[in-house]
């Protein structure tokens, strides 16, 4: 009977979660921190993990 709920909530979520990465590399982006290349490696493999 409330599985539109969840199905909402999860959609909802999953977006979110997304724009929040994608906020997150953009913050890094501008404030320049790909100059550190070991944490901008580790980055990089934990998002196309």
């Amino acid at each position: 009977n409330y599985g539109w709920v969840i199905r909402y909530l999860h959609a909802n979520g999953a977006s979110e979660f997304f724009l929040c990465r994608f906020i997150h590399i953009g913050r890094g982006l501008y404030y320049g921190s790909f100059t550190l290349s070991e944490a901008w490696n580790i980055g990089i493999i934990l998002l196309f993990t």
